[in-house]
């Protein structure tokens, strides 16, 4: 059990909450939770803070330990390079990571996230073994790590066991660079019930699983799990390359989306990660299943993915959130803002992802991405509001992108002018952990990631 805390009080002069924007604002916070949200109200009794308070936001997908090797890929290969010329270089990456190495690699990455304006973190963990692939004698000794990081930080957790069965459609038999994230049923769930203890010491952490995509179940071992796990969030990679939409083609004449449609009670637990290469029509069944679609606009782009076909979902009622997925980029502004631009490219017009007329492009996106991300986490984050977490960001008002704009414009100009250095002071669960726009452990938690990201580089 957590310790119970005292009522504490925060008043910010602007903040956004459900139904717009207030001025005067008092949030009155108890063991993290919002109690209640007064505007047009003294400070008096309340801690001030200066600048615009918005609600926190949630990354939906990450992958922490790929953090330490962002920027290690940029190096053209011998034949065109692709998702799958990444993939071998990540295979080879991970073969000497240690337990110690997976922690301080995980908090360095949600320090990064709470100073990039994400509040909370959907870890779609499937390292799980040691480097030679066999267990650890603790299922969960690496889902610990990942909880430490987060409890170090002091980000919200939503984690997602993976299920990772084979390597590719029709139950191919696992690769050796695949070794250390392979479980069969049983041993997932063990270590399923194995994560649920461990995350305990993180304030309202949530437990959810990730079939890791459809070429790594089958579809009997993917209903096994399915049908052993009847509540919480449900992630999948899904329809992330042509490749992939292609092998699943040949594997049952369907496309990865139209078959999870067809075979699944997809619904609002579903999670739809990348979702890039979809027709209209499993565009509009992703939308009346009420799942979410995760979208990674940078490590899409990074990777060479393609684009999602943002305007059409959001025109059928589609709901979408943002991640940092590979992390080779931290900031929830330059996600939104690369989804936007890249729909740009796409239709060759401006503001694609709003509906209707003088919609602000930023309020649009981080809406529906608070909105999405909150689903997608299973927990009661994602506004400013009684009852959820109090999750703030707080822009500087101050900013020289920002000093001369009010409202809406705080967000256009936070998204695409000056991204995460509007950010000055984060709190999550009603605690500082963001000042001045550095984490409060940063030197530390930097020195750990500096020493091991060093040793690595030796090998």
């Amino acid at each position: 059990m957590h310790a119970t805390s005292a009522a504490k009080k925060l008043f910010f002069s602007h903040a956004l909450l459900p139904g717009g924007w207030a001025r005067d604002v008092v949030l009155t916070i108890e063991n993290g939770v919002i109690g209640a949200v007064a505007d047009n109200s003294s400070s008096a009794g309340a801690e001030i803070v200066s600048g615009v308070a918005l609600p926190g936001m949630p990354n939906l997908h990450s992958h922490a330990f790929q953090r330490g090797m962002a920027g290690l890929t940029e190096l053209r290969g011998e034949m065109q390079d692709s998702f799958w010329t990444w993939r071998q270089l990540m295979y080879r990456f991970i073969d000497t990571l240690t337990p110690d190495d997976v922690e301080a690699i995980a908090a360095y990455a949600y320090a990064e996230m709470l100073e990039g304006g994400f509040t909370s973190v959907a870890e779609f963990h499937y390292l799980h073994h040691d480097e030679s692939g066999a267990p650890y004698g603790d299922l969960a000794e690496l889902a610990t790590r990942i909880a430490s990081a987060c409890v170090e930080t002091g980000i919200g957790l939503t984690l997602l066991p993976v299920f990772y069965n084979f390597s590719g459609f029709g139950g191919a038999a696992p690769v050796h660079g695949q070794r250390r994230f392979i479980n069969d049923p049983a041993r997932f769930l063990a270590l399923l019930q194995r994560s649920r203890e461990v995350v305990k010491p993180v304030q309202d952490a949530a437990i959810g699983i990730a079939p890791h995509s459809l070429r790594a179940v089958t579809p009997e071992t993917l209903m096994e799990v399915l049908k052993a796990v009847p509540t919480g969030p449900i992630h999948v990679h899904i329809a992330e390359q042509v490749k992939e939409v292609e092998d699943c083609i040949a594997w049952s004449s369907q496309r990865p989306v139209e078959w999870l449609l067809d075979h699944v009670a997809v619904d609002r637990r579903w999670v739809l990660i990348h979702a890039t290469h979809l027709t209209p029509e499993e565009t509009a069944g992703v939308a009346r299943a009420g799942a979410v679609v995760g979208l990674c606009p940078l490590t899409e782009a990074n990777l060479g993915d393609g684009i999602f076909e943002g305007p059409r979902f959001v025109e059928a009622g589609g709901v979408f959130g943002v991640g940092s997925d590979s992390n080779i980029e931290v900031t929830a502004p330059g996600e939104l803002k690369q989804l936007e631009y890249s729909q740009r490219l796409r239709h060759r017009v401006r503001n694609a992802m709003t509906r209707h007329s003088a919609e602000s492009t930023g309020r649009a996106l981080y809406e529906h991405a608070l909105a999405g991300g909150a689903q997608a986490s299973g927990r009661s984050i994602g506004a400013l509001a009684v009852g959820k977490r109090a999750d703030v960001v707080v822009l500087d008002d101050t900013h020289s992108d920002l000093c001369g704009v009010s409202g809406d414009r705080w967000l256009d100009a936070m998204t695409f002018v000056a991204g995460k250095s509007a950010i000055s002071n984060v709190y999550v669960g009603g605690k500082q952990v963001v000042a001045d726009g550095r984490h409060l452990k940063r030197a530390e938690i930097t020195g750990r990631y500096r020493r091991v990201v060093q040793r690595l580089a030796s090998l």
